[in-house]
């Protein structure tokens, strides 16, 4: 079994689909209502969001288009359908038709995916690039086998030269006084 490198980028793309759950979901509320989440809708949000991007890092196709506009387009929905169940309906009388609102979602929804997907490819480009640049070659030419050395009843040649060419002479014992 050959080890695939995990994608670079999941962390990135889990990330970005995460945060843009909680951002369409916030941004569409916030227009509709007037108001934006608190307390145990804004915890709720925040544990889609999570979830998303969990699943959008993890899931091994995520990185296709289409997965990732299932993904945020789910996310929506269940954001959608959390929030109004916590009470927080459009009830403004100057928030848009929900025409307007379904097609803003849809296509902030598509632009997102695309997004995600081509910054998911461009990170894989880099890294790429960038291990290539750094990648230390292996030596050219292989070393030689390592010959280990036994011991021997008589010195080696080099320890006999050096003992030879160290003078034993000294100075004269006068000068040293």
């Amino acid at each position: 079994m050959t080890h695939v490198p995990p994608n670079p980028a999941a962390r990135l793309r889990g990330t970005a689909a995460g945060l843009l759950t909680a951002a369409l979901a916030v941004a569409a509320h916030g227009v509709g209502s007037g108001a934006l989440p608190m307390g145990a809708s804004a915890v709720e949000l925040a544990l889609l969001a999570a979830t998303v991007g969990a699943l959008a890092a993890t899931i091994a196709r995520a990185a296709d288009p289409r997965v990732l506009l299932a993904l945020l387009g789910a996310g929506q929905l269940l954001g959608h359908l959390m929030l109004g169940a916590a009470g927080h309906a459009h009830s403004t009388a100057a928030s848009p038709p929900a025409a307007v609102m379904l097609i803003a979602h849809l296509t902030a929804i598509a632009v997102g995916a695309i997004l995600i997907a081509v910054g998911d490819r461009l990170c894989c480009a880099v890294s790429r690039a960038v291990r290539a640049a750094v990648r230390t070659p292996g030596p050219l030419v292989p070393a030689p086998p390592a010959v280990a050395a036994g011991g021997a009843d008589q010195p080696l040649r080099s320890s006999l030269l050096l003992a030879a060419s160290v003078s034993h002479r000294g100075p004269p014992v006068s000068l040293a006084r």
